[in-house]
């Protein structure tokens, strides 16, 4: 069974990032993650297993994980995995693939906008470069560990690219 506990990829792991743009109930994330992990025990590329986990974060992030070393992915075996992903899409009723959304936290928890409208909220200073952000760029799993992947939006892609001011670029 290729599918591995995710705390037990290598920092060098590749990982993706994957936001549910709404709370789910319990039989809806239990139903998410019960499908991911049927996926993942059988994810291969070109008929090698693959080497994989996954991190369900916050009840709204997913973190999918793949030990490059053990047997890389192919770019037909991620595509699967974003075709597994979209086809959940319709069974939950979400969305789960996007990577136009900007995941940030505030004090009711995660949440998401279109990049228009977090920076309409940068502007109208409801979020700010001390808003903490989740970096879906993020590509190694080592980066996520060292808290590169959720940190303050100044100190991100954010904050150049919805806190120019604050930061003295014009």
């Amino acid at each position: 069974m290729p599918r591995v506990p995710f705390d037990s990829l290598p920092d060098s792991a590749r990982i993706w990032t994957f936001g549910v743009q709404r709370d789910l109930a319990q039989e809806e994330e239990a139903r998410l993650l019960a499908a991911v992990d049927g996926f993942l025990d059988q994810w291969t590329t070109h008929g090698t297993p693959l080497r994989g986990g996954r991190s369900w974060r916050y009840g709204r992030m997913l973190v999918v994980g793949v030990d490059e070393a053990a047997a890389p992915p192919s770019g037909c075996s991620i595509d699967a995995l974003v075709h597994a992903l979209q086809d959940l899409e319709s069974a939950i009723d979400t969305r789960i693939v996007d990577n136009s959304m900007v995941w940030y936290r505030d004090p009711d928890g995660v949440r998401c906008d279109t990049r228009q409208a977090f920076r309409k909220r940068a502007q109208d200073g409801s979020v700010t470069p001390d808003t903490v952000v989740f970096d879906t760029t993020v590509i190694r799993l080592g980066e996520l560990r060292r808290g590169h992947w959720e940190a303050p939006a100044g100190d991100r892609w954010h904050g150049r690219a919805f806190f120019r001011s604050s930061h003295g670029q014009g």
